[in-house]
């Protein structure tokens, strides 16, 4: 059997210019980057301006466990599935970034027979996005550490400086750092750290704006500290957004790939879910809209994160209306879910799984909330039998939602087209009577009490001293009536990642608070959510290789 990454590398992919023409883009709005990658014009967008928008369906899934759902390969699938019945559809994800590829998840460009390639150039450098970011938000750290050495005109306040470096790899030992030692000519010293370039707020942000103009007003809305007398210092007092965002004017652009079965994806912008929005760019989202019947794009994580804030955070500032959930869940997830442990899950076990399905039923009822029909999606494994797949049916069928079994690992699009089908009927019915979980005017503790007693589940929020402390600075900055962000464990529906299937009896413990002016939302970090992963003491880095012909191995 062949590896993901064996498959890619055997496929035959069309030129990207074809790609695009097939999508009726003329060759001027094609930036090519190589023969298989490009990017699209910002032309593009004002030449498709009063054009329809497509239906817009959202792939989210149950909580992740280490048996592993396949989200984004059924994001993938269903795409090409959609093709094969006749619908066009262009797919619209997130980028990966370097520190899971190189730690513990590997790469994200899908599986199988379900991919989008070139897929090393996908999880390494790709078109130099990433890279973009992390030199636009250095440089703003490098100014403020520059004006404080030129003689702080501005009175910035070393100790409350809030806005840190960025590297997109996983790297502990940057996380807490002195910065500034050797002298005065070295600078101010002070206490700074790192986090990963996908948990930047230059990344939300770029993922949020809708233009170049917009993109340089966000950036200048960014809290960077506070001055001596405890006032907020901002990006745009450092006169520094400029140069931001001639660095980030390519970075803002969607780029364009293809399926192994060369259905178009625009694959842009990567923020994690369990610490950041968790969505691709508004951009791509809606140049898909414009390019496609359909746009099939995802939420990272599980719905209780990922599908939360594409819905109350993404729609809400681009004005999206999804038609259709698809929620990813498999056999083995469930019955892990239930109690068995990862060596034990390809054997049949009827009773863990209708112990670990209320999983799933939680995810269903969570997705209906925000007025959305939901079909679901099996991601079949050989091991999986008739008895669990009829527990799982009869299971969907209880709380009002369609279900298929997709078999897009090993079939590609062929093996989703009941999925691809179930989902028109679904959006034909024209059902979809889509809302925001909560008004947004409502106060930050009342927003987070929703989400945690609505979605998690919770008996409410319990905030920390410091938290309440940054809960009072940001209402005195006025930023009391924005959307929350919340940073939480992906594995469990809690702020507990023991806690499997459906924790009752807790609460949530929100320790900080931290406002992302720029990107329009405030961050509520609970349980012990890192913005700087580490590595595992086996990474993923170690399975990788490149031989003297410049061919990689072990990618995925």
């Amino acid at each position: 059997m062949l590896s993901d990454i064996e498959i890619a590398q055997n496929a035959q992919m069309k030129p990207i210019m074809e790609i695009a023409q097939e999508m009726g883009v003329a060759p001027e709005d094609v930036e090519l980057y190589g023969h298989y990658k490009a990017k699209l014009s910002e032309q593009l967008y004002k030449k498709l301006e009063n054009k329809e928008n497509g239906k817009l369906i959202l792939v989210t899934a149950i909580n992740p466990t280490p048996a592993g759902e396949g989200k984004t390969t059924v994001s993938v699938g269903l795409a090409q599935a959609m093709n094969r019945i006749g619908k066009k559809a262009v797919l619209a994800l997130r980028e990966p970034s370097l520190g899971p590829v190189f730690g513990i998840k590997g790469g994200a460009a899908g599986g199988g027979y379900s991919q989008v390639v070139p897929m090393e150039d996908i999880n390494l450098h790709f078109t130099g996005d990433m890279h973009a970011i992390t030199a636009a938000n250095n440089l703003l750290c490098a100014a403020i550490d520059n004006h404080m050495q030129q003689g702080n005109e501005l009175g910035i306040d070393q100790r409350r400086i809030l806005f840190k470096r960025c590297l997109d790899m996983n790297d502990r030992a940057l996380r807490n750092i002195v910065i500034g030692m050797g002298g005065k000519v070295n600078g101010i010293p002070r206490e700074d750290g790192f986090q990963i370039t996908v948990a930047s707020e230059i990344m939300a942000i770029l993922c949020l704006a809708s233009d170049l103009e917009d993109l340089k007003n966000r950036i200048s809305r960014i809290l960077i500290g506070y001055n001596y007398s405890g006032e907020p210092v901002y990006a745009g007092d450092l006169n520094i957004q400029g140069a931001m965002t001639a660095l980030l004017k390519d970075a803002l652009k969607p780029n364009l790939v293809q399926t192994l079965e060369h259905t178009p994806a625009l694959i842009h912008g990567g923020p994690f879910a369990n610490i950041a929005h968790g969505c691709n760019s508004v951009r791509a989202t809606k140049l898909a809209l414009k390019l496609g019947d359909y746009c099939i794009t995802e939420a990272g994580f599980g719905s209780d994160l990922g599908a939360e804030k594409f819905f109350d955070i993404k729609c809400r500032f681009a004005g999206l209306k999804p038609d259709c959930v698809v929620l990813v869940a498999t056999v083995r997830a469930l019955k892990y879910n239930g109690g068995v442990p990862k060596t034990d899950l390809q054997t049949e076990n009827t009773e863990a799984l209708k112990k670990g399905i209320v999983n799933l039923g939680v995810h269903i009822e969570n997705m209906k909330k925000f007025g959305v029909p939901v079909v679901v999606a099996v991601n079949r494994f050989y091991t999986d039998t008739d008895a669990e797949i009829k527990i799982i049916e009869d299971f969907c069928h209880e709380k009002g939602a369609k279900v298929s079994m997709a078999e897009i690992f090993t079939k590609g699009g062929e093996g989703g087209i009941d999925l691809a089908q179930k989902i028109c009927e679904t959006i034909e019915a024209g059902t979809s009577d889509f809302k925001p979980l909560y008004d947004e005017k409502l106060t930050i503790e009342e927003k987070l009490d929703i989400i945690a007693r609505e979605i998690y589940r919770a008996d409410g929020v319990v905030f920390t001293a410091q938290a309440l402390k940054d809960l009072k600075e940001i209402k005195n900055l006025g930023f009391d009536n924005i959307p929350v962000c919340v940073a939480k464990t992906q594995y469990s529906l809690s702020d507990d990642p023991a806690k499997l299937g459906k924790p009752e009896n807790f609460k949530i413990t929100v320790r900080e608070l931290k406002l992302s002016a720029g990107a329009g939302f405030v961050v509520a970090l609970t349980g012990n959510v890192m913005t700087m992963p580490g590595l595992p003491k086996k990474p993923a880095a170690m399975n990788i290789d490149c031989d003297k012909d410049g061919n990689i191995t072990g990618l995925f």
